[in-house]
């Protein structure tokens, strides 16, 4: 079953021509190292790049172990990594229970936009802080500046998101 999966993602690509596994194989691990280089974990690293590097963008757990050559045990941890971070979706195959997990052409902008409400929090925290140890101390001022870093940050990442859609739209089309 696994090796028809593989013929059909095969199939999938570009105007049909077939892709060389070990230049796949290839890209996956580089980029999945970026990222790790970067904070995410190895395995939903390894898995994140593997669904970008699909045609359809989405892909079975057994053909992520097989790609990967990890266990189902190692797919499923990345993947609910991966889900919690809103980086790829669960989906149930057509006429199936078995399920394809897809990361989508807007992944970077949810998984950006989805972090709004981990800053609110920590500027939430961080005026606590700056209520406790007193806006005239050390403290209180290192804490207030941190804040006030994250509210410009905030306010930031919106307009560049609100950029980013004009851009996009531009560049690919409207979806």
């Amino acid at each position: 079953m696994a090796e028809d999966d593989g013929a059909e993602e095969r199939a999938e690509g570009a105007e049909g021509a077939e892709r060389d596994p070990e230049a796949v194989s290839r890209f996956v691990e580089h980029f999945a190292a970026q990222l790790v280089e970067a904070g995410v974990p190895r395995m939903p690293a390894r898995v994140f790049a593997a669904l970008l590097a699909s045609d359809t963008g989405a892909l079975t757990s057994a053909q992520l172990g097989e790609q990967l050559q990890i266990s189902p045990a190692a797919v499923s941890g990345a993947v609910r990594y991966l889900a919690q971070v809103h980086l790829v979706s669960r989906e149930r195959e057509p006429g199936s229970r078995r399920e394809r997990y897809r990361v989508h052409s807007d992944q970077w902008y949810e998984a950006l936009t989805n972090r709004e409400a981990i800053i609110k929090r920590w500027e939430d925290a961080l005026r606590e802080g700056v209520a406790s140890l007193g806006a005239d101390s050390p403290a209180g001022r290192r804490l207030t500046e941190t804040l006030a870093f994250f509210e410009f940050v905030e306010v930031e990442v919106e307009a560049i998101m609100a950029r980013w859609r004009i851009h996009r739209d531009q560049l690919f089309g409207r979806d």
